[in-house]
């Protein structure tokens, strides 16, 4: 999943697009395994888990990675 958002820096990847990317096979509603997933990235990658800089969700699409994160909280006086 990492790598899959990492490619593409600012798209947005739907639950189904990063569970295909991770596992090769159809996301199957209802399981948490991309949610699970990206939590446990962002215990690994962000400073705040809870306030994440660069493991983004976006409502009602899915998640993004935003590597000029970090650039744009200093722009903005965070």
């Amino acid at each position: 999943m990492l790598y899959c958002m990492a490619s593409s820096p600012g798209q947005v990847f739907s639950k189904a697009q990063l569970y295909e990317a991770a596992w090769g096979e159809e996301y199957l509603h209802g399981t948490n395994s991309v949610e699970n997933t990206i939590w446990r990235l962002r215990r690994k990658l962000e400073e705040d888990p809870r306030h994440p800089t660069y493991i983004k969700t976006v409502v009602g699409m899915g998640y993004k990675i935003d590597i000029d994160g970090e650039e744009q909280e200093i722009k903005n006086g965070i």
